[in-house]
């Protein structure tokens, strides 16, 4: 009971933001995704990532062990997810980029500010800078059908990233304005992802749901047993062992939607399917995994 409970106040919250997002755009009310999308990814994103890295006291050996824990997991996410596509024959382009790559931004960092606090946020941040690399990479390339992956070297989440990383490694401090001012920026990227995936679902044109439902499913089987295994095999602690298992388990992302309708427009409504599906299966499957690993 005390379990349930305490999952059920980490999760709440996150899915109550979300429901606020979707009840908005139902009652008519104008919410420029764009706009906010991009707030996010160019502004307040980089900056939760920024002081967060700066700010973590992880030790050092635990923060490689999860980031290279990370790399292999989505490593091996994609190879798994590679062959499966194979198998099954589904088209590559429209299916191996969303089962890859989970919603560890909107969903992912509240889940683990909630549970873990600011250490977890920390071991998150890490997880989500490391997907973003890959999906502004590889992503882009599987969906897009080829592309320059230099692109990514124009992305404020990265430098961000880099930066952090730099400042974390050398104990380097922002004067404290700076650090309370990219503090306060940082803090709208949270509440602000968790509305706009609500009102990214509210406004989605989903099809082939059967289809979706049991990806979806598969999806969260095989990114919870992957990451769980690569825990393990790293002897991850308590915390970052369960940041990277519920960060890889995150339902498909908004971004695989936007990516899609901006590359393969004629496969959007596909992959709303499935960021629709998989999104309604995390309210239940993402307190399941949370109650497995707390």
């Amino acid at each position: 009971m005390n379990i349930a409970l305490t999952v059920l106040e980490i999760v709440a919250p996150v899915f109550l933001l979300a429901a606020i997002g979707y009840v908005w755009v139902r009652l008519g009310f104008e919410y420029r995704v764009q706009f906010v999308t991009r707030l996010s990814m160019t502004l307040s994103i980089p900056c939760l990532i920024f002081v967060a890295l700066m700010e973590t006291e992880i030790d050092p050996a635990v923060l490689t062990a999860i980031s290279l824990a990370s790399v292999v997991a989505y490593g091996l996410i994609t190879v798994v997810f590679a062959v499966l596509v194979a198998v099954l024959r589904l088209d590559r382009g429209l299916y191996l980029s969303p089962l890859i790559f989970g919603n560890t931004g909107n969903l992912g960092l509240p889940l683990a500010l909630f549970a873990f606090g600011d250490e977890g946020l920390g071991f998150a941040v890490v997880v989500f800078a490391i997907m973003a690399i890959w999906s502004f990479t590889f992503g882009i390339w599987i969906v897009a059908g080829g592309g320059n992956p230099l692109r990514l070297l124009k992305e404020p989440l990265l430098g961000a990233t880099v930066l952090g990383a730099l400042f974390l490694w050398q104990d380097w401090q922002t004067p404290t304005f700076v650090t309370n001012t990219l503090r306060l920026i940082g803090q709208m990227a949270i509440p602000l992802m968790l509305v706009t995936l609500g009102v990214a679902v509210a406004r989605l044109h989903p099809r082939g749901l059967g289809r979706a439902f049991a990806l979806s499913v598969v999806k969260v089987v095989l990114c919870v047993a992957i990451g769980w295994g690569v825990g393990v095999w790293f002897g991850l602690g308590p915390v970052p062992f369960a940041v990277l298992v519920l960060q890889v388990a995150t339902p498909v992302a908004v971004t695989s939607y936007l990516i899609a309708e901006k590359y393969a427009p004629e496969a959007a409504d596909a992959v709303a399917g499935l960021v629709v599906m998989s999104t309604l299966l995390s309210v239940v499957a993402l307190p399941v995994t949370l109650a497995l690993v707390i």
